[in-house]
């Protein structure tokens, strides 16, 4: 089905892993379309409680655009953007449901746009993070000048996007740019126990809170607390707020059915 990703999908987690090791995973447009579809899927899947999005091999995560197709495509840069990158960003940020990005390899340009997108992100603590876009001359971009400044600020956002220097994972983690940052060995480890917590987790109320969150960005403070109390509504007749009611007064370990 996928000629350049591998997809798994077993007992409600989705692993999505970029397969074109011979380019470092470089984005190339079948590339961007195949991750965007795996998305989807898991989305639309309600089996599906987690998704996990990752590179085959340890040397690279996401290398950035393909150049060489970027060059030869005839389509202009924002015509790439607006039909490949972004509808990427929006699948990743708008599944209601958990994505962790498990950064096994270096992430530059455009494959710091994927990592920022995703919903926790725990790295092997050899990789690092680069916003190579100006060393050829362009901006961030595929979500990177909205992810930056909001994680970061704006000074120190400014700085990485127009120095593009490496930021190690044990970086990336003071700054807040990233979640957790491990030894390589305890990697999957890491990534495991994440997993497991949110394929046990309350899926929709999480999802929820993904969602909500997202739209703080743009909203004031008497537009969060209708969006909180509409949404608070619709979680308080779900099944998973039953069980997790039932589990507290009878002081045991709710069974979550992300339902």
């Amino acid at each position: 089905m996928y000629q350049n990703i591998l997809f798994d999908n077993t007992n409600g987690v989705v692993r999505i892993s970029l397969n074109r090791p011979e380019v470092h995973h470089a984005l190339n447009a079948e590339l961007l379309l195949e991750i965007t579809e795996a998305v989807k899927a898991a989305e639309v899947d309600p089996a599906v409680r987690v998704v996990v999005l990752t590179a085959e091999g340890n040397k690279a995560f996401c290398s950035g655009a393909d150049l060489k197709e970027s060059v030869g495509a005839g389509k202009s840069a924002g015509e790439l953007l607006r039909t490949r990158y972004n509808p990427l960003i929006l699948a990743l940020r708008n599944i209601p449901k958990p994505v962790i990005c498990r950064l096994n390899g270096l992430a530059v340009g455009a494959g710091v746009s994927l990592v920022l997108a995703c919903d926790v992100v725990i790295a092997s603590e050899d990789v690092y993070l680069s916003q190579l876009f100006v060393q050829i001359g362009l901006m961030p971009d595929a979500g990177s000048a909205f992810f930056l400044p909001r994680l970061l600020g704006p000074a120190r956002s400014f700085e990485l996007a127009s120095t593009g220097r490496k930021v190690s994972a044990k970086e990336a983690v003071q700054i807040g740019l990233i979640n957790r940052a491990v030894p390589e060995a305890e990697l999957d480890t890491a990534v495991d126990d994440m997993i497991r917590y949110y394929r046990n987790a309350p899926t929709k109320a999480i999802g929820t809170m993904k969602l909500v969150f997202n739209q703080s960005y743009h909203s004031n403070l008497e537009e969060m607390l209708e969006l909180e109390a509409v949404n608070q509504e619709i979680l308080s007749k779900t099944a998973d707020f039953a069980e997790g009611t039932m589990a507290f007064l009878q002081k045991r370990k709710p069974d979550y059915q992300g339902k």
